[in-house]
């Protein structure tokens, strides 16, 4: 399903105004959200379904399609502009009008957001390659968290963008990216069962899609530590 040219508009002028949040200058490709929501599309039963950072909703509109009579929605948006489109859609686009009364935005940070049940699907597009460390590592935390056991988090970032800014970069920033080398790479150590590789989209960029194991505790992941990605 192809973005309207306004999401495309809207999603630039974010971008130029507030980067560090939006983080790409165009939305997600219909081949990103393809590799995103796959572990969706694979779910059986009734599903617990949670997307942060849905942007204009490139990777929503293949949600909703997914969404069954038993499932439950909801979507963490921190652009107040993102969220009210999404809004909008629910009331009058008639693809997501259709499971409108399972489906909620939420305006709010990740972190100050309360869920009543854990959720069997983590689908994430925050810019987490612009984010400070501390926020990255709390980020992964919330995530695990969210996640009921056994549940899978699939999550993007663009292809090799922090190893080529780390070879060009010095002092605070390199240790940055180095803090969050450790962060991410401790929970794909630990939890990653596919990576998919995405060369259609602006830029091209690699799924990462990880699994709560079904015995373990957030407070558990949270604390390992690795270095490479498998």
């Amino acid at each position: 399903m192809r973005l309207p040219f306004a999401d495309h508009f809207i999603f630039f002028r974010q971008f130029r105004e507030r980067f560090k949040t939006t983080g790409a200058i165009a939305p997600s490709s219909g081949f990103l959200a393809r590799a995103m929501t796959g572990p969706l599309k694979q779910h059986a039963g009734p599903t617990r379904i949670l997307e942060i950072g849905p942007g204009t909703g490139a990777v929503t509109r293949h949600i909703v399609r997914a969404v069954k009579e038993h499932d439950r929605f909801d979507l963490v948006e921190l652009n107040e502009r993102f969220a009210g489109l999404l809004q909008d859609r629910f009331r009058t686009d008639p693809t997501y009008a259709r499971v409108a009364d399972r489906s909620e935005v939420h305006v709010c940070p990740l972190q100050e957001f309360k869920a009543e049940a854990p959720y069997d699907i983590v689908i994430s597009g925050l810019p987490l390659n612009n984010f400070p460390a501390d926020l990255v590592r709390t980020i992964f935390k919330s995530y695990f968290d969210l996640l009921a056991p056994g549940g899978v988090l699939s999550y993007f970032e663009y292809m090799y963008v922090r190893p080529m800014r780390k070879s060009i970069c010095r002092g605070a920033e390199r240790e940055r990216l180095t803090s969050l080398d450790e962060t991410m790479n401790s929970y794909i150590e630990k939890h990653r069962f596919k990576k998919s590789w995405v060369f259609v989209n602006l830029p091209p960029a690699w799924v990462q899609h990880l699994r709560k194991d079904a015995d373990e505790s957030a407070s558990d992941t949270s604390s390992a530590v690795g270095s490479e990605t498998k």
